[in-house]
């Protein structure tokens, strides 16, 4: 077997394999040490000694299975089965997203068992699932933003032929699979990256420290290491899309941005195996140049997620004006979100003391390529008990938020219980083995709410298993009626979105709002989204009723804290 490992900075390296230690010499490639083991001399699991020190996890184990501090195990490719030789995968341009969590999404919280449940998403409409992380990362549980073995896939949900067969499995079904990667930062336990090369940069901060190495010396490698590993689970997990955590932590001053790098990559990879395939960005700072096509200037992402558009729903419907809210709120500022994307487009931004962010061209921009959402598990998992806005809204108003999200005209995304307005919070949780890591999360956790008012008693500790357990989805409430009409209004507006093609239609320029201080009407070519968020009953439009999220709608009109879907009088389909 031939093993191959990055240290530029070693003066010698040996890969120690069943109790043995074989010395490495240098490659042709600078940096790079080598070395050819005879079948039968060792055991699968192997590790890398760097001038004595070590073993040390490989940067590239395609397998951790006694987690992030043990030996990386071989692992072969071919070996697995497939059964989607015909999926060509699906486009992101009218596809709904639904982003879940492994761990918590079952009781069980593996592959396996999600895979179960990938038929409650095909019956209610959903194109394509969105993993949370899923390399490697320490303890048991957690969210997978800490994760430290890029290549390798978390051993407790399944390892990597447990994430296979999650994905043959919704492909079987038609779904796509998209996985959340992070290549900003790595998490503090188990990484073990610095020593073998110079994969972090003191030239640049990120909140979490030194940022990852992609424009200083040596950074070649450390971007083919992240260029790889994106293909990688493109083409050896059959994934259809990743998404790319906080994009704007990515520290990188080169002519050639590692996004741009990426996007073209990954394009050749879809030319070659006749596959769709897509990227899509996080990012704060309302940049339509990530989705801007790279012939035109820009990084030629195919989508990015839209926290303007969350932050005036969730604003509107809440009530809430505190940190990143307070300009928020307005029907008028949710107007201009679904006609023109972003409300900071290079206005002020009160939360951040200056202005923000750049116009978007809604005349060559579709609004496929940004992503909306009532909820996701940042603005959920991220406030103090990690409740849900179901915990806020009545049961008018979680229909209305559903009814602006799946008659907006962007790519919408769904937050796992979402449909059925999940009671069960989603927290932040975190199984760190070193008891001075956990007490520092935990510490730190309750020291950031506490300058928010909150007490610290009050904010579920991150280490403490309950706090996991309390955020698994519990499915018996979809037997309950009240949950259950929720997820029927959910998928019957999912069934409008694909029968009606001027929902997902997408030119920004056909959608106009009109609006007041509690009522709203959006239109969608010839379909009209009549909104009432008050409690008083409005006129309703003229117009033939498709869809209402009450059952007292009439021709008397618009009940308060409903939705309604109307087409245009005489405006029907030819």
């Amino acid at each position: 077997m031939r093993y191959e490992v990055w240290a530029p900075a070693a003066e010698t390296v040996e890969v120690e394999t069943g109790g043995t230690r074989h010395a490495m010499t240098r490659a042709e490639r600078p940096g790079w040490w080598t070395a050819d083991v005879g079948a039968g001399t060792g055991e699968p699991d192997y590790g890398f000694v760097l001038d004595g020190d070590g073993p040390f996890p490989d940067p590239r184990s395609p397998w951790q299975p006694d987690g992030v501090h043990g030996p990386s195990r071989a692992y072969d490719h071919d070996r697995f089965k497939w059964s989607d030789e015909g999926w060509r995968g699906r486009p992101l341009a009218g596809s709904v997203l639904y982003e879940l969590h492994v761990g918590t999404f079952t009781p069980e919280g593996t592959f396996d068992a999600a895979a179960e449940r990938l038929d409650h998403l095909v019956a209610l409409g959903v194109d394509a699932v969105e993993l949370l992380p899923v390399a490697a990362f320490p303890g048991r549980h957690g969210w997978g933003y800490d994760g430290v073995h890029l290549w390798a896939v978390h051993d407790p949900y399944g390892g990597p032929d447990g994430l296979k067969r999650f994905v043959d499995a919704a492909h079987r079904r038609g779904l796509a699979v998209v996985l959340d990667v992070v290549y900003n930062h790595l998490g503090p336990s188990g990484n073990y990256l610095g020593r073998y090369g110079p994969y972090f940069t003191d030239a640049h901060q990120t909140p979490w420290g030194p940022a990852v190495n992609v424009d200083q010396a040596g950074s070649d490698e450390v971007r083919a290491y992240i260029v790889g590993n994106a293909l990688m689970w493109l083409r050896d997990y059959h994934l259809d899309g990743l998404r790319l955590d906080a994009v704007h932590a990515i520290r990188d001053q080169r002519a050639l941005h590692l996004l741009e790098e990426l996007a073209a990559s990954v394009s050749r990879l879809s030319a070659r195996t006749g596959r769709e395939m897509f990227l899509i960005a996080e990012s704060d700072l309302n940049d339509p140049r990530l989705v801007t096509s790279r012939e035109a200037g820009g990084y030629g992402l195919d989508a990015q997620w839209s926290d303007d558009f969350h932050h005036a729903l969730h604003a509107l419907l809440t009530g809430e004006r505190q940190g990143y809210y307070a300009d928020f709120g307005s029907p008028a500022v949710l107007a201009k979100t679904l006609t023109r994307v972003f409300l900071h487009d290079g206005t002020w931004s009160s939360f951040r003391g200056r202005t923000h962010g750049r116009p978007v061209d809604t005349h060559r921009t579709p609004a496929h390529r940004f992503l909306g959402f009532l909820q996701n598990h940042d603005q959920v998992g991220n406030r103090a008990t990690g409740d849900r806005i179901s915990a806020s809204l009545s049961p008018g108003l979680r229909k209305v938020g559903a009814g602006l999200l799946l008659t907006a005209p962007f790519t919408p995304m769904l937050f796992m219980g979402e449909e059925w307005g999940a009671d069960t919070p989603w927290r932040y949780f975190s199984d760190h083995q070193e008891p001075e890591l956990a007490r520092a999360v935990s510490e730190g956790r309750r020291r950031e709410f506490a300058d928010h008012g909150w007490a610290s008693e009050d904010v579920p500790d991150p280490q403490d298993p309950e706090t996991y357990r309390a955020s698994i989805l519990n499915w018996s409430e979809l037997d309950e009626s009240d949950h259950r009409e929720l997820y029927e209004w959910y998928r019957a507006l999912i069934a409008l979105r694909r029968a009606e093609p001027e929902l997902t239609d997408p030119r920004l320029t056909e959608v106009a709002v009109e609006h007041g201080e509690s009522w709203l009407v959006i239109h969608r070519g010839d379909l009209r989204v009549a909104v009432n968020l008050g409690p008083e009953p409005l006129p309703l439009p003229d117009g033939d009723v498709l869809l209402a999220s009450s059952t007292e709608v009439d021709g008397s009109g618009l009940p308060g804290e409903s939705v309604v879907i109307l087409r245009t009088p005489g405006r029907g389909r030819t």
